[in-house]
């Protein structure tokens, strides 16, 4: 998926939204600045629990660490999505995009990617979703089950299908600009997070094969 954001489409199409949306705007930087500061956020913390279990300390015990974590992320999310909203409310219409047949295909991607995050979420469970690998809290194996069956970071993914249809049904050239900018961070997120992940789980299978 990260090739994609390098296409000649791809570049062209943000080309042409820069020219409809004023990026200067506080508003508009301020949603930027709340979507890349909470992936920035959670890994950073994420990797110092994992490096100290500082957190773990503090709260008691792992768990309850992981649940607090997820809490804060949770409420960073709503603000960054307060921020995104206003952001678009702020910036005109894009007049191609404020017609039915773009509204119905936003609801239609928000659907779509409401569907990734919950089942995600299902499948996960608010420890799985929430880093709690970070803090000892390993799976017993692999998620293989939907929305995994079928694409790799449907949590990821589904959060960017989220935004675009939001922006979509909105007509907001700012909103597609915005969700351009959540698909960057959650790709370098991804980069970030996969091999460090894979190693948690590598030195799992370390230990129980030494055991």
């Amino acid at each position: 998926c990260g090739g994609g954001l390098h296409h000649p489409y791809f570049r062209e199409a943000m080309a042409r939204l820069f020219g409809y949306v004023d990026v200067t705007d506080s508003g508009f930087i301020v949603a930027v600045l709340s979507i890349a500061f909470n992936p920035l956020f959670w890994n950073v913390v994420a990797r110092w629990e994992h490096k100290t279990r500082a957190l773990s300390r503090v709260f008691g015990s792992p768990r309850a660490a992981c649940y607090c974590l997820g809490a804060v992320i949770l409420m960073l999310n709503c603000v960054r999505s307060h921020c995104f909203t206003e952001a678009m409310k702020s910036q005109p219409k894009l007049e191609g995009l404020d017609c039915h047949w773009a509204y119905y295909l936003g609801w239609a991607v928000l659907a779509v990617g409401t569907l990734f995050v919950i089942s995600s979420f299902l499948a996960l469970g608010f420890t799985g979703t929430f880093l709690g690998d970070y803090f000892g809290i390993l799976m017993e194996a692999k998620v293989t089950s939907f929305p995994f069956s079928i694409l790799d970071n449907p949590m990821y993914w589904g959060s960017t299908a989220v935004y675009l249809g939001w922006s979509l049904m909105h007509a907001s050239p700012a909103g597609l600009l915005l969700t351009a900018v959540v698909a960057i961070s959650y790709t370098i997120a991804m980069l970030y997070e996969g091999p460090f992940t894979e190693e948690i789980y590598r030195q799992k299978q370390k230990g129980v094969k030494n055991k």
